[in-house]
């Protein structure tokens, strides 16, 4: 059974003014895409956390979701979803399909379908699979696609992606992410080091139907990607 979160707007444990602050601080910590800011706005993150931690929601923290996974920070799910934006003029960005590797609690798969014109998010374990669709029905989002499966192998029934985007880290980018990325496309992961702990964030662009050019970015701190499904 899922029922790990108690969802309540009213609870007076959070605010539509700490979520404004929090947006306001991302602002300051150099996000300039009012589209990214817009979408974060108008998602609670505490709905998303278990009740216990609501009034945490909008510190710059993750937080844990169960299963050894998190909740990213909101200054690094700002931070990728900027790089994605980026790659386009903004008035292309609620026109482009995403592809998510690890759907979590889904706030991040939220935030994208407030940003994106559709968006497929996968997540390997049944029960967070379970559990974000929970979370994500009360927003009525039918660009939203959630799939249970291996995030490894992405999902080519709906490839091409514009913009591809990983919530865990990997030790190399898979073939399968770049194969479904979109000519123009751009993709963001993090990327584990061989024979180290140090990660650092990947920017992938796809140039054309055979060249990918990459860009390594700073360090990083994410949970490792698994291939297979668990339930």
């Amino acid at each position: 059974m899922v029922g790990v979160i108690q969802r309540s707007d009213s609870d007076g444990l959070v605010s539509e003014r700490a979520r404004l602050r929090m947006v306001e601080q991302l602002a300051h910590q150099g996000i300039d895409s009012e589209l990214v800011l817009g979408a974060m706005k108008k998602v609670p993150r505490h709905l998303f956390v278990e009740q216990g931690l609501a009034s945490r929601a909008y510190e710059d923290v993750a937080l844990p979701i169960g299963h050894g996974q998190t909740i990213s920070r909101p200054s690094t799910v700002a931070r990728m979803l900027w790089l994605l934006a980026e790659s386009v003029r903004p008035q292309e960005v609620r026109k482009l399909r995403a592809l998510e590797i690890g759907t979590g609690c889904g706030y991040q798969a939220t935030v994208m379908a407030r940003l994106f014109a559709d968006v497929v998010s996968v997540e390997r374990v049944h029960w967070l699979h379970e559990l974000a669709k929970v979370n994500v029905r009360p927003f009525r989002l039918p660009n939203l696609r959630l799939i249970f499966g291996d995030g490894t192998a992405g999902v080519t029934a709906g490839a091409p992606y514009d913009v591809v985007i990983s919530a865990a880290a990997s030790e190399s980018i898979s073939k399968d992410w770049l194969r479904q990325m979109a000519v123009g496309g751009r993709l963001v992961a993090p990327v584990k080091a061989p024979d180290s702990d140090v990660q650092t964030l990947h920017v992938v662009d796809r140039v054309s139907p055979d060249e990918w050019s990459l860009t390594v970015l700073d360090p990083v701190r994410f949970v490792p990607l698994r291939a297979g499904v668990a339930r």
